[in-house]
């Protein structure tokens, strides 16, 4: 289905751009900083990106990947998964349901991302770290 393929093909995208400089051996919480500070500024450089995956994320489309990628099996691959899995493993994280854990980690991104794309906000460095500061203390024992 083309708009399967189309979320595939932006999914990709967004995945290797906040790659870019991520450090694998870096503490958890430097992990989680990096990807969702990469990630919110993603968002706000590609607004028309952004939109695309709200929308798909909430249409029947996109609830197959939800629910695989929240509930599926362990080891599919998602960044997010295994570093939040990771983190509750470590007992860095709480030790939540992953929907929940989610929800506390990039809801924030998504709201703060959705109001400065409408001129609610304006995020800039400063304010994008202290974003993602308050993702990370929602999450971390």
């Amino acid at each position: 289905v083309l708009i399967n393929e189309l979320f595939q093909a932006l999914h990709d995208r967004i995945c290797a751009g906040i790659l870019k400089g991520y450090a694998p051996d870096s503490s958890l919480r430097e992990r989680f900083v990096h990807l969702s500070t990469a990630l919110l500024r993603y968002f706000i450089d590609n607004p028309l990106d952004f939109r695309y995956l709200e929308q798909y994320h909430n249409s029947p489309y996109g609830v197959a990947f939800r629910r695989d990628r929240l509930l599926g099996s362990e080891g599919n691959g998602d960044l997010y998964r295994s570093l939040l899995e990771e983190g509750v493993a470590q007992q860095i994280v709480k030790d939540l349901p992953l929907v929940v854990l989610f929800a506390l980690a990039f809801g924030p991104l998504l709201a703060v991302a959705r109001d400065h794309i409408l001129g609610f906000v304006e995020l800039d460095a400063s304010l994008i770290a202290q974003t993602v500061q308050a993702c990370w203390d929602g999450i971390k024992r």
